[in-house]
């Protein structure tokens, strides 16, 4: 039987082989959830009855020497914002409680070609729309390492089936950090994709299946090896389907492969969102090892802007790119708060962002990959407030009552720019919570980003699986 937490790539090569049938593995898979979803909550649709079909399906092929894609018989979960066809898919808001899509998102289709079997949804907080990962329909999901602490949002149901052996990996969204933090939270490897090169049709953040490509928004893997984390990103890299008839993506190689290849700046904390002493010591000591391990790290250069303007114009232009999802209320809670955008505004902050994105590809002239926070503290303890508030007026009671929009200080600094990142675990604290780091690489050097933390992954670990995992 296949490894629930070992590699989607020895899983792949198991079904091939017909070590193990994909009836056989989702046998295991749901006898799991059903097992040990109870504490942290992170499935919240399951339709097994079709799964256990296209499985079967997929072992009548192979028997016969038909069956040649690339994850055929892998069954998988996916984050309830992404819309599956047949499968109930809400993301996370009451309006959508029935609802059962009929077509695919883009992403969806892809990995359905590949021959992935799609056979439950991840919860995610209402609309995408929170760090954290709680809705009115199917509650709190937990984080597998402290279930008193949150996985992190929007993607927290996504990371956590990922990270307890539910799945072999997952597709998250991310516009203010929704790849990123969760991953961070959870130990697992998760990347935020360039802006565009990922099909973001599909996504459910109002009662209307998106046809649009929201600024900022992007899907990315989860997976817990370096190596499965790449080969799901090449199978969702395409053009989206209106481009697909004149445009092809060609990513540029990395620009490394070896540690000391590679030209590294840090920063791993700063005035404008300072990290709490947890989250500096494990960054501090990841800087400290991949120099011991042959590396060369510039602790000192930076891009030449304002992190405090440009991550305030992050959390911005990441308020306007969710502003459809938004109620009255929440809509009139951000123009009291000076963070909804006309028009206007959002095209001015448009074209100051071109600037700073010009002032990062200056600064990677220098530098492959610059090492910072993913957020300024470790997982934070559930703290629920309704949606739109949170960002507006909650604080982190346990970190000095600092504003909660400090979570994603660092992420929309990087992820406004339209910057790919990857997030590999590289440590826990003293308290046993795992932390993440952002390895931003420039725009459209997704590779980069993937071959350091491939480069990295023996000297500080990778994926451990959580205590209520094994």
């Amino acid at each position: 039987m296949s490894d629930p937490l070992g590699t989607l790539t020895d899983t792949i090569a198991k079904l091939e082989c017909r070590e193990v049938s994909a009836r056989e593995l989702l046998d295991a898979q749901l006898e799991r959830i059903d097992r040990l979803d109870g504490p942290v909550n992170a499935v919240v649709t399951i339709d097994a009855e079709r799964a256990y079909e296209e499985a079967d399906a997929v072992d009548k092929a192979r028997v016969e020497g038909t069956e040649n894609r690339p994850l055929a018989g892998v069954s998988i979960t996916i984050k309830d914002a992404l819309a599956v066809a047949g499968i109930r898919s809400t993301g996370g808001a009451a309006e959508l409680a029935d609802n059962v899509p009929d077509v695919d998102a883009v992403a969806v289709s892809r990995l359905r070609a590949a021959g992935a079997n799609i056979f439950a949804k991840t919860n995610v907080p209402r609309w995408s729309g929170d760090v954290q990962t709680h809705n009115e329909m199917f509650g709190v999901t937990n984080n597998p390492w402290n279930t008193d602490h949150t996985p992190g949002g929007s993607s927290g149901g996504a990371a956590t089936s990922v990270a307890m052996g539910f799945s072999p990996f997952e597709v998250g969204t991310d516009i203010g950090g929704s790849v990123r933090i969760p991953a961070s939270n959870c130990g697992v490897y998760g990347h935020k994709p360039s802006y565009g090169i990922i099909s973001t049709h599909g996504y459910l953040d109002n009662v209307e299946q998106s046809i649009v490509d929201a600024d900022v928004n992007v899907f990315g893997p989860f997976a817990r090896s370096i190596d499965d984390l790449e080969l799901v990103f090449d199978l969702l890299v395409a053009p989206g389907t209106d481009m697909s008839a004149a445009w092809s993506i060609d990513l540029p190689p990395a620009r490394a492969a070896d540690l000391a290849d590679f030209r590294i700046a840090a920063w791993i904390d700063d005035d404008f969102c300072p990290v709490s002493e947890g989250v500096r010591s494990v960054l501090g000591s990841l800087v400290d090892r991949i120099e011991a391990a042959g590396a060369s790290v510039d602790r000192i250069s930076r891009p030449r802007f304002d992190a405090a303007n440009a991550s305030l114009q992050g959390l911005r232009l990441i308020s306007a790119a969710t502003d459809i999802s938004s109620t009255v209320e929440e809509w009139d809670a951000k123009n009291d708060a000076g963070v909804a955008l006309s028009h206007r505004e959002w095209d001015l902050m448009h074209r100051e962002r071109a600037h700073i994105r010009s002032l990062w590809a200056e600064f990677f002239e220098d530098f492959d990959v610059l090492l910072c926070p993913v957020a300024p503290v470790e997982p934070i303890r559930h703290t629920h407030s309704p949606l739109g508030s949170n960002f507006l007026h909650s604080v982190l009671s346990d970190h000095g009552d600092r504003p909660y929009s400090d979570l994603v200080g660092w992420t929309t600094l990087i992820g406004s720019a339209y910057l790919p990142v990857t997030v590999p675990p590289v440590g826990r604290t003293t308290d046993g919570l795992p932390v993440g780091v952002q390895v931003v690489a420039p725009f459209l050097h997704d590779r980069t980003s993937i071959a350091f933390s491939r480069a990295i992954a023996e000297v500080v670990g990778g994926y451990e699986p959580p205590p209520m995992a094994v």
